[in-house]
């Protein structure tokens, strides 16, 4: 009796085993995970730092914002429940929206976020006017802060909601306490997406799963602004740094989501019954070069006026993206649907004219000062363009060296003050998202406060006036002829040199649907079946 009660023991526990494991499988087998290659790997991880599109879409997973731009561009409350502004129009009052949370499970307050706009704000372009315009930011209780100002501006809005290369992504307190120039060492957000951290492999994939204690909001999704609801249970970023072998894996069903799809292998796909293709200009970019104002050649303004003049915009987009479907020339440094757009001495950038630019070059007495381009070899897009605009230089008379490297490698170089003999540059080009260019107060492209302006530290105190004069005032005349005469100046100082506009193709299996339509890339809302 004993062994047979022993035996049905036995069996019932072989039998338990066997349901725990095929519920385990079944539960393995019905997480949802969205395998997307992105554009190029994700290498940093602290958004204040770093400039480049793939950390800021990475923080759009991880933090979250203030207020936030819906689809028609209209500023929303996002982790703010509302905000009120005093009768006189210099102060405003932010009240945090109930249920949010840090990914330890710790409450979202005021004082996190009073931390976070000073971290921020000392390294984006609008967010350092907005600080020489305040007066004062102070917490008034665990939900509450207020910003004062010395005089009535909305800049504020307009800073805390604008998705440029620097989003103000709210962080814990200790973590927005790292001095600005410091790598942060944690990845804790209150974003719909929680970084999972034993998964992450530099340059290789990254790995982010559903917050489950976060709580959207309850309108619809629109622009980057809306319910983020999360429906499915990770998301993965795989690095694949050659486009024909990402191509193939989207045709395989390896991946689920190619986000920047090469324009030139659109052939491969435009026909394919299981994908589905998706023009995304609402993240837009603008190609474009910048020079080292602090080294030689390039710190003779002629000598830049030369450079700028021997480029020509449909030649690098004819070879960056080839069909004019998605791209155009731009004559307006804020992209052309810029309510500031204006095309102000077109006549000097947007046609190259290499026998024009050798005549400058020569008036300029230069004297054959080698110009060191960097060329990223693992971005197609932005690879494209070197070798063309090089080709241009070498026509008007400048000694160029195109240097191969990896784009890591690239956003390190290009923070080197040093002469080319010691490892600086002279040239490097990328591309900028529309949308951070759109505002002419908080472009880095147009700034030129010296070593407090983007790589290349073009210095011209007279931009810098007309950036705050611009921050000043809400009237919408008067800024569209500040964009005028900002324009202008930085074309004849050559802060940028703008290579035209090119739209995001994304390719997605017909099993994932849903994207929210944005600036940024975003996989809230999306859905796989």
């Amino acid at each position: 009796m004993l062994h047979a009660t022993s035996a049905i023991h036995r069996i019932a526990c072989a039998i338990m085993t066997a349901l725990c494991l095929s519920c385990a499988a079944t539960a393995q087998a019905q997480t949802q995970t969205i395998t997307v290659v992105m554009h190029v790997s994700l290498r940093s991880l602290d958004p204040v730092i770093s400039t480049t599109e793939i950390v800021r879409n990475y923080g759009y997973m991880v933090y979250d914002t203030l207020l936030a731009r819906d689809a028609k561009d209209q500023v929303q409350p996002q982790m703010a429940e509302k905000w009120t502004v005093s009768p006189d129009g210099k102060a405003y009052t932010f009240t945090l929206r109930d249920g949010l949370k840090w990914h330890d499970g710790a409450p979202v307050t005021a004082d996190d976020c009073v931390a976070s706009i000073r971290r921020w704000a000392t390294q984006d372009k609008l967010g350092q006017v907005m600080t020489a315009l305040m007066a004062d930011m102070k917490v008034i209780d665990a939900k509450t802060f207020t910003m004062t100002f010395k005089e009535p501006t909305n800049i504020v809005l307009r800073a805390l909601s604008r998705p440029s290369n620097l989003p103000a992504f709210m962080m814990p307190l200790r973590v927005a306490q790292t001095p600005p120039g410091v790598p942060i060492k944690e990845t804790i957000g209150s974003g719909p997406f929680r970084f999972v951290n034993a998964e992450y492999r530099p340059g290789v994939q990254a790995m982010f799963e559903k917050f489950k204690d976060y709580v959207p909001r309850r309108e619809p999704a629109s622009g980057l602004a809306g319910g983020k609801v999360v429906k499915v249970d990770r998301v993965k970023w795989l690095s694949i740094s050659d486009p024909m072998t990402a191509v193939n894996a989207l045709l395989n069903n390896e991946i689920d989501v190619l986000e920047d799809l090469p324009e030139d292998l659109l052939p491969m796909v435009e026909n394919n019954p299981d994908v589905v293709l998706t023009e995304y200009k609402e993240q837009g970019q603008e190609s474009l070069v910048r020079l080292n104002h602090t080294q030689p050649p390039f710190n003779n303004k002629l000598i830049r006026q030369a450079a700028l003049r021997a480029m020509d915009q449909e030649a690098v987009l004819q070879a960056q993206v080839g069909n004019p479907k998605y791209y155009r020339v731009c004559a307006s440094l804020y992209g052309c649907d810029s309510i500031y757009a204006t095309n102000v001495d077109a006549d000097k950038f947007v046609k190259g004219d290499p026998v024009k630019a050798a005549a400058m070059l020569k008036a300029a007495k230069y004297d054959g000062t080698p110009v060191v381009i960097l060329r990223p070899t693992d971005d197609a897009a932005s690879g494209a363009m070197p070798p063309v605009y090089a080709q241009a230089l070498r026509k008007a008379g400048f000694n160029v060296q195109v240097q191969d490297m990896d784009g890591a490698t690239v956003t390190v170089r290009r923070t080197s003050k040093e002469p080319i003999s010691k490892g600086g540059w002279s040239i490097f080009s990328t591309m900028s998202p529309l949308s951070a260019l759109a505002d002419p107060v908080g472009s880095q492209t147009i700034a030129a406060n010296g070593a407090g302006a983007w790589f290349g530290w073009p210095d011209v105190p007279a931009i810098e006036v007309l950036r705050l004069k611009m921050a000043r005032t809400s009237d919408l005349a008067e800024q569209k002829k500040i964009a005028v005469q900002l324009q202008r100046l930085a074309i004849d100082e050559v802060t940028v040199i703008p290579l035209g506009e090119r739209s995001i193709i994304t390719a997605t299996r017909k099993n994932v649907s849903h994207q929210v339509r944005a600036a940024v890339p975003v996989f809230w809302d999306m859905t796989k079946s």
